[in-house]
């Protein structure tokens, strides 16, 4: 059994799920069409040399991240900071060495966890059929059009992920992100004419 004070730590954490929640979609949406983006101009360029397209891939993934999870947490506790000033000037206390306060310090590395880690997983997955190939794994197609699929269907249960929140149907949100993804693939195989 959980004590009462880490369960009232552990429910003011929980209040950050719906943040942490957008930013899993945002920064998930953010890597996966970058990696797209990054996949389809090496397809189109004809590229052979997968170590050279997996470190500009690593290089992208490993900004997002960066940047990610410092944006997230520099404004995360910017804002909890200024939250939990205003409620200590409304009560007329020191909150610091309250819950509310222990849980306002945890709450902005949880929210940048996500938001940094989740562009990161999406960047990975769809580097690895190039990091397979590189390592002897046989493909039926180009390892860059294995990644691009892998990438539409990392977009389409995006979708799936949104539709569920929104009480949407499922195929038609997964859809919708898909289109959106082919749009930016189209995009890039125009400027390539």
């Amino acid at each position: 059994m959980i004590p009462k004070k880490r369960k009232q730590f552990f429910s003011l954490l929980y209040r950050g799920r719906k943040i942490a929640r957008r930013y899993l979609v945002t920064n998930g949406f953010d890597g996966t069409l970058t990696m797209l983006g990054m996949m389809t101009g090496f397809y189109v360029s004809g590229t052979k040399e997968f170590g050279v397209a997996i470190n500009a891939c690593l290089g992208a993934a490993i900004a997002l991240f960066v940047s990610g999870f410092f944006s997230a947490y520099l404004s995360e506790k910017a804002e909890r900071k200024q939250e939990l000033r205003e409620l200590e000037q409304a009560l007329l206390v020191d909150l610091e060495k309250s819950h509310y306060g222990e849980a306002s310090r945890y709450l902005p590395f949880f929210i940048a966890s996500v938001n940094g880690l989740t562009p990161l997983f999406f960047s990975l997955l769809i580097i690895s059929p190039l990091y397979l190939s590189k390592y002897g794994i046989e493909w039926p197609c180009s390892p860059f059009l294995v990644a691009i699929i892998t990438a539409l269907f990392c977009v389409f249960l995006l979708g799936v992920y949104l539709g569920k929140i929104s009480r949407q149907f499922w195929l038609w949100a997964g859809l919708r992100t898909v289109f959106i993804a082919m749009a930016l693939v189209a995009i890039i195989l125009l400027f390539d004419m």
